[in-house]
C-alpha cells in the first residue's frame, strides 16, 4: 500500500485507537485461545484450533492494513473558512427537495454514509469539492439527480 490515505484528524484517532485495541486486546485473546485449543490434542481433528489460527491470521491482517493506512496518512487539516470552496475535511451544509443537510467531505476510509461522512472520491464528494456558498449542484443518485444548493461551508 503505497497510495496516500486521506484523514481527518478524528479519522486518524479512531484508526490509532482500533489498533492498539487490535494489539493489545484481540490478538492476546486469540493467541490464548490458539493455546488453549492446541493442548486439546490432535490438531488435524481439532475445529476449536483451526478456527483460532484462522481469527489470529484475520486479526494479523487487520493489524498490518491499519499499520499501512498510519504509515500512509495525511492528516487533512480544517483550512476551509466560511465562504471558501468546499474541500476535503469540511462540512458542506446543503438544501435540496429534501430539506437541509449536513455532510462531511471526508477521506475513503472515513467514509460511512449513516453518519452523513461523504468520500471526497465519491460522486457526491466529487459533486461538491470545489463549490462555493451559494452554488447549485446536481449529483446523480441511484434514485435520479438530486439538485443540491450549499447553503453553509464549515
Amino acid at each position: 500500500m503505497n497510495d496516500k490515505v486521506y484523514l481527518t484528524q478524528e479519522g486518524f484517532t479512531k484508526i490509532k485507537e482500533e489498533l492498539r485495541n487490535l494489539k493489545d486486546v484481540s490478538r492476546p485473546r486469540t493467541v490464548d485461545r490458539l493455546a488453549l485449543a492446541r493442548q486439546q490434542g490432535d490438531l488435524s481433528e481439532n475445529s476449536e484450533y483451526t478456527s483460532a489460527r484462522d481469527e489470529l491470521a484475520f486479526v494479523d491482517g487487520q493489524i498490518e492494513e491499519l499499520e499501512a493506512i498510519i504509515n500512509n496518512a495525511v492528516l487533512v487539516q480544517k483550512t476551509s473558512q466560511p465562504g471558501d470552496c468546499v474541500t476535503l475535511g469540511c462540512k458542506v451544509t446543503v438544501n435540496s427537495n429534501r430539506g437541509e443537510q449536513v455532510y462531511h467531505i471526508v477521506g475513503e476510509w472515513e467514509a460511512n454514509p449513516a453518519e452523513k461522512k461523504v468520500s471526497h472520491s465519491s460522486p457526491l464528494g466529487q459533486a461538491l469539492i470545489g463549490k462555493k456558498i451559494g452554488e447549485e449542484v446536481i449529483f446523480e443518485a441511484p434514485a435520479g439527480k438530486i439538485l443540491f444548493k450549499i447553503v453553509k461551508i464549515e
